[in-house]
């Protein structure tokens, strides 16, 4: 086995094993790369161990890392292959002090999902064409801007509403379920997009709280929920219908792009067309196949009187035949009989003799003299008597 095997093989086990999980310590040897990438060791004290945070991760924070701050990493636990260096990958992090409202928030996760208000089987499909999309959000907020962007360049021709409520500081969670039980109530549209833009765990609080989880799942229409960035779970983005991973994705997912609907149709009037015309020719087929065996009623009682004319042919051969064999058997039968008959002995100078008892004399030792005898000939008889006879 070669040793990148081996290392590739430890990491796929080392990322199966382990999922996302917050680890928690202190920031050591912080490195920023040119190329955007952090590099830092998480400590405690007892052990250290390699991070890094790349740049498209590092981009989402609104605060900055320094060394010897306590943090605490969402990060994948795997192996660096080239240098064969135990690592963890940091997804997102947070400054340390914030774990009370994060036991809340597992606290709250828990006992919600225990009642069932996060089960998968519960939850609504999303319409495929809506006719109308619902926006729970601030009037103020960058989200907004984001969705509606997005909405008006995908299908500028779904109507939107916007139901404004405040997304952040003391009260906001009452105030969106309320906004949320109001637009279920008015069932204006066929999806409810519940945004917000990133923050820190305290900005989309709001989210986590229990009244914002049981409006999402007493609402008649089904919601999105797209709240932060993607790192970003609140109790909302379990309680939803759909989560997106930001609100820009949560507009993409409910809004059809018009074009792509366009290609669609394009598509399947080309597929109707081309089934039409297929149906179309395989018709025509069947009817010259049809035809082919179509035949006029004169034309079929032209063929029928042939087909009479030569069997009247072929039985008026046949009795010829039959009368020539019969002809011929009683030629030859009569060619028998003749040569049978005694008259055609006769004919050849042969005599038939018989006694007065009429019975034919073939010995004379059978006659005595003075005997009357008859002689037929082949023409006429003689009687006769006999006067001597010999041997």
């Amino acid at each position: 086995m070669s040793v990148s095997a081996l290392l590739r093989s430890v990491r796929d086990t080392l990322e199966r094993r382990f999922p996302l999980a917050w680890i928690g310590g202190e920031i050591s040897n912080f490195r920023p790369a040119s190329s955007g990438h952090w590099y830092f060791t998480l400590k405690d004290e007892l052990a250290q161990v390699d991070c890094v945070m790349f740049r498209s991760r590092a981009a989402a924070l609104d605060w900055e890392p320094a060394e010897g701050m306590r943090v605490e990493a969402r990060a994948l636990v795997t192996l660096y292959e080239p240098r064969g260096r135990f690592q963890l990958n940091v997804e997102h992090m947070r400054r340390a002090g914030l774990g009370p409202l994060y036991e809340r928030f597992l606290k709250l996760k828990a006992q919600l999902d225990k009642e069932g208000l996060f089960d998968p089987a519960a939850k609504r499909e999303i319409p495929a064409f809506p006719k109308c999309i619902g926006v729970v959000t601030s009037r103020q907020a960058a989200a907004l801007r984001d969705v509606l962007t997005t909405l008006q360049r995908r299908n500028p021709s779904i109507p939107v509403i916007v139901y404004p409520v405040p997304v952040q500081g003391e009260g906001a969670a009452a105030k969106i379920a309320a906004t949320l039980a109001i637009a279920s109530s008015r069932a204006e549209c066929d999806v409810l997009l519940l945004v917000r833009g990133g923050g820190s765990i305290e900005d989309l609080w709001q989210f986590n709280e229990e009244v914002v989880a049981r409006a999402i799942r007493a609402s008649a229409i089904p919601v999105v929920v797209g709240v932060g960035h993607e790192t970003d779970v609140t109790i909302a983005d379990f309680a939803a219908d759909r989560r997106a991973p930001t609100p820009t994705a949560a507009a993409e997912m409910v809004s059809p792009a018009r074009e792509e609907l366009l290609m669609r149709v394009a598509e399947l009037a080309q597929r109707a067309s081309r089934e039409a015309l297929r149906r179309i020719e395989y018709a025509m087929q069947t009817v010259d196949a049809l035809s082919r065996r179509l035949v006029h009623p004169r034309e079929r009682l032209r063929t029928s009187r042939q087909l009479l004319e030569q069997l009247a042919a072929r039985l008026s051969s046949a009795a010829a035949r039959k009368l020539d064999n019969f002809a011929a058997q009683l030629a030859a039968l009569k060619a028998g009989l003749v040569s049978l008959n005694p008259s055609a002995v006769l004919e050849r100078g042969y005599s038939l003799t018989r006694n007065a008892a009429g019975e034919v004399v073939v010995d004379a030792g059978r006659v005595a003299e003075g005997d009357r005898l008859t002689t037929t000939l082949a023409k006429g008889w003689i009687e006769s008597e006999v006067r001597r006879k010999g041997r």
